[in-house]
């Protein structure tokens, strides 16, 4: 597909004008989504004898560090078991890079994430991150991808009854995102392996040469509020536009992309997106499975 995206600014919001130019009944198909970024703040709320911290972790930066801090995790979802199995899993290869499909979804929504804001093609700015070079001298240390945590979901506000518990809190945090930001910094080549590379690619060709269709679909089963409302869901867009693409195009299991979803909406959204986003693709393969549209299949 050829594709194009238009990215406006406006003082208080970011308009993105989505326009793909495959044919000529695409070229009339057009879509705005309105997108605002969160805090990247904890917040601290003191109530008498009580801290309660709230710390959105997966709250999004600027558009140029949010795909470089925020969006990069790997878990293993070839089977549909529990995530504290998939957490037994490897993942890194013997070169001591990521190698799990999740690694692979994770970096696809990074980039598609990215596209949307900067309009551009997702596949050619995939391309672009993988030819990115540091600075001469730099050195990636391996060792932090065995420290880097796959699994962080956010959940419910911790709760504390004091300073010290809130200072290990944030000392932790801190820590957590200081390892983040040296693997999610460093070049896509040194990260993961050429399989996942590949894997990564080939679903943002699929989400490119699907958008159109995808595009239709989500207007059907996206709750009108996430269609409507002028901020804050393009990442959960991205999320259903990547799993459809992996569903229609790829023929990976439905049973497993849906998993996969999820779990990244817990680890990068807020609220009930993982919820919403289960019930929108479940919505999604039972009216492709009624056409006959969808042939579970595995991930390649």
């Amino acid at each position: 597909m050829e594709g194009t995206s238009v990215l406006s600014l406006s003082s208080s919001q970011v308009n993105i004008y989505f326009h793909s130019i495959t044919s000529s009944l695409s070229s009339q198909h057009a879509r705005f989504l309105n997108i605002h970024f969160k805090d990247p703040h904890k917040l601290a709320l003191r109530t008498k004898n009580q801290v309660l911290l709230s710390s959105p972790r997966t709250a999004l930066l600027s558009p140029a560090q949010a795909i470089t801090e925020t969006l990069e995790r790997s878990t293993d979802p070839s089977s549909s078991s529990p995530s504290s199995s998939r957490e037994s899993l490897p993942k890194l290869d013997k070169s001591g890079r990521f190698c799990s499909p999740r690694a692979a979804r994770e970096l696809a929504l990074s980039i598609l994430y990215a596209a949307c804001l900067e309009g551009c093609d997702p596949v050619r700015l995939f391309e672009k991150r993988l030819s990115f070079r540091r600075e001469p001298g730099y050195e990636f240390d391996k060792e932090t991808l065995l420290e880097y945590n796959h699994m962080s979901f956010s959940g419910r506000p911790v709760w504390t009854r004091t300073e010290e518990e809130v200072e290990e809190l944030r000392r932790k945090d801190e820590e957590e995102s200081a390892i983040e930001a040296e693997v999610l910094s460093a070049p896509p080549k040194m990260v993961y392996s050429k399989l996942i590379l590949r894997l990564a690619r080939k679903m943002l060709v699929a989400v490119v040469d699907g958008w159109d269709n995808n595009v239709l679909a989500i207007e059907k089963i996206a709750p009108p509020n996430w269609k409507d409302e002028p901020v804050g869901k393009i990442l959960e867009l991205c999320i259903l536009h990547l799993a459809m693409a992996e569903i229609a195009m790829l023929r990976t299991r439905y049973q497993i992309v849906i998993n996969e979803a999820v779990d990244l909406a817990k680890r990068f959204c807020e609220g009930t997106a993982p919820r919403i986003i289960n019930g929108c693709l479940r919505t999604y393969v039972k009216s492709h499975n009624d056409a006959n549209a969808v042939h579970p299949g595995e991930v390649q």
